[in-house]
């Protein structure tokens, strides 16, 4: 007997993949074909962007609004109203900061320039990816990332919201509640009310599910590159640093290959330094699937003709297969018995780098990893109270730290 299908968001979390790469490379393109070949499979998709290009119209030749909008069967696409999600999220923040800029004679117009959140468009994205993976309407979610650079920092933001929040922000409330009517006096200018720090709680809170969504084990990254030395090195850059973060990269897609065969002397240089570089690619994502798309003979607009790119590209793989293996970050417990201290493992994917790339430190109940210019903060487990960092090695593209019990 045919399996019923089951209700709206009866299968669960929607698989949810996330397309990144330097500016130019076609991610693009490779976001929309993607989706549209996951609509053409049967599943429910949606396709959405956090690069504020917004090509996603462009991609499919059709007018996109603020709303999902069919574009074929089971295929939606979404041009997140910013403004909207604005409104629900930040305004009674920036309404606040507003009357401190007031209070100092900032002009109107250049205090809501300043008090709009960096990259606002792109975090509130983030917040409508929230909703819809909420609302059971999706089997699959497909995000066109921004440019790599601000997709990196824009994933490393509920994290950092989420270190003020645990660790300043309760304190910070305590004073101001207790000291608000001598504070007022004294300094003659507004504090925030308790729908300020409601607010601030409400986005930390939405902020934290999608970074719970983003690092569970239905999401994943997807690096877009094109065949050069300069686009290899930053999405090298990004492995290391989505993985530091967290975040799965489940493959690669080298985009815009020249083909082979009935060439010129011109073509004929450029296929050789791309098959140079193609060979560099394997070699640093080795143990990801790497992906490759040829030049076209037209460009691939509308659904029907991106679903057809993709898949050429993926072959017989499974686009949108959930990520395998454990995940990026693990604390094994040692042997507690015996005569020696007890020892356990913080394991966190860290590929591309060696030991002398990573600084360590223990700040209290959180260890404290930088990479270049990035810096993660893990919390670690309570049951490592008493331990020090005893070591710590790089072994097959993961970050091993040992910890050794404080023997007194």
């Amino acid at each position: 007997m045919a399996e019923t299908p089951g209700p709206p968001g009866s299968r669960g979390t929607p698989r949810i993949l996330l397309l990144t790469g330097k500016g130019g490379v076609g991610k693009s393109t490779l976001a929309a074909g993607t989706a549209a070949l996951a609509a053409a499979r049967g599943a429910r998709t949606l396709v959405l962007s956090t690069d504020a290009a917004h090509s996603l119209a462009d991609a499919y030749g059709v007018p996109v609004g603020p709303d999902p909008t069919e574009v074929a069967p089971d295929l939606h696409v979404q041009q997140v109203d910013a403004q909207l999600r604005f409104e629900q999220s930040w305004a009674e923040i920036q309404r606040y900061l507003l009357s401190l800029l007031d209070v100092v004679g900032v002009d109107r117009v250049a205090a809501e320039e300043l008090t709009v959140l960096p990259g606002a468009e792109e975090v509130l994205a983030l917040l409508e990816l929230r909703l819809h993976a909420r609302s059971g309407e999706w089997d699959t979610i497909v995000v066109d990332c921004a440019p790599t650079a601000e997709t990196l920092r824009l994933l490393a933001l509920p994290e950092a919201l989420g270190w003020y929040m645990q660790r300043i922000f309760p304190t910070q409330r305590k004073v101001m509640r207790a000291l608000k009517p001598v504070l007022t006096r004294a300094a003659g200018v507004p504090l925030p009310t308790e729908t300020v720090f409601d607010a601030l709680e409400r986005l930390h809170r939405e902020l934290d599910e999608v970074r719970a969504l983003l690092t569970g084990p239905q999401a994943s990254v997807r690096i877009v590159l094109t065949p050069e030395k300069v686009v290899l090195a930053e999405a090298r850059r990004s492995w290391t640093t989505l993985s530091l973060f967290g975040y799965r990269v489940d493959g690669v897609v080298a985009n815009r290959i020249f083909p082979t065969g009935g060439a010129d002397a011109w073509r004929t240089a450029w296929t050789q330094a791309q098959a140079a570089v193609l060979a560099e690619v394997e070699a640093s994502f080795a143990g990801l699937p790497l992906w490759r798309s040829v030049y076209r003979a037209a460009e691939p607009v509308g659904a029907s003709a991106l679903a057809d790119l993709a898949a050429d590209v993926y072959g017989d793989d499974d686009p949108l297969a959930p990520p395998t293996g454990t995940g990026p970050y693990s604390v094994q417990m040692g042997e507690t018995g015996g005569d020696g201290p007890a020892t356990a493992t913080v394991s966190l994917v860290l590929p591309l780098v060696e030991r002398r790339d990573v600084g360590l430190a223990r700040n209290g109940d959180e260890l404290v990893v930088t990479v270049g210019s990035y810096r993660r903060l893990l919390t670690l487990p309570t049951g490592l109270a008493r331990h020090r960092i005893a070591g710590a090695r790089i072994e097959g593209g993961r970050l091993q730290v040992r910890f050794e019990e404080k023997v007194t």
